[in-house]
């Protein structure tokens, strides 16, 4: 059964983190990282729709720093409150990393660690494969990539993006694809949050394609340790 656990950084942060087993022997583990909307029912749902394809995942609640237990929907007030944090967290993205890192060592006994995060979580997946120890990164619609992409990720990465997304300019992924072009990046015809089937802007087709991409990354790296 999923369950909330609670981890502890390496700076004695104590947070929750929403975790999923598979019924068998893992295959390998997924950090899921958050929307800017905290650990809510569409990320707990994709915690443990990774189980259930024989993944022990886990999602760290990356705004217990700042509102422990933060969780809410995609209405305006939500999306500001969101927003505020997402300002505060990228201020202090070292903290972040050190939560995730935190997540990603609470299940590391199972194998190969891959991340895959959302909205503002991709931004935190690209960091996550530039900075710590994780052996496979998909990341989705995540705005201000184009600003770390000096940083060159430490394993196979691919990246997700919607070519009518209003809070991404195209302009910022060819930033991101000059900058790296090692990582495979893949444009929709989409909006933001496409993948998101509790949001206006979800698109199947999008979200099935990306969804294809990412799980054949996670079983060539993790599962059959191919690229790492």
């Amino acid at each position: 059964m999923p369950e909330t656990v609670k981890l502890t950084a390496s700076d004695g942060h104590t947070f929750d983190a929403y975790r999923a087993e598979p019924e068998g022997k893992p295959l390998g583990g997924v950090v899921v990282i958050q929307e800017i909307f905290g650990v809510n029912v569409h990320i707990r749902d994709l915690v443990e729709r990774w189980a259930a394809v024989g993944y022990t995942a886990i999602a760290p609640a990356l705004y217990d720093r700042w509102e422990p237990g933060f969780d809410v929907g995609y209405e305006p007030d939500d999306i500001e409150k969101g927003r505020a944090h997402k300002t505060t967290a990228n201020e202090h993205l070292d903290s972040v990393m050190a939560d995730v890192d935190a997540a990603r060592a609470a299940i590391a006994d199972v194998g190969r660690i891959g991340a895959v995060g959302f909205c503002w979580g991709g931004f935190v997946t690209y960091a996550a494969a530039c900075r710590l120890d994780i052996q496979a990164a998909s990341g989705y619609y995540g705005g201000g990539i184009h600003e770390i992409a000096g940083e060159k990720p430490k394993c196979p990465t691919i990246l997700h993006f919607g070519d009518s997304d209003a809070s991404i300019p195209m302009s910022d992924v060819e930033s991101v694809k000059s900058a790296q072009p090692d990582v495979e990046i893949f444009v929709y015809e989409a909006g933001h949050g496409f993948h998101c089937d509790r949001r206006g802007s979800y698109d199947p087709r999008a979200a099935a394609i990306a969804g294809m991409r990412t799980m054949r990354l996670f079983e060539d790296v993790l599962r059959r340790g191919e690229g790492a």
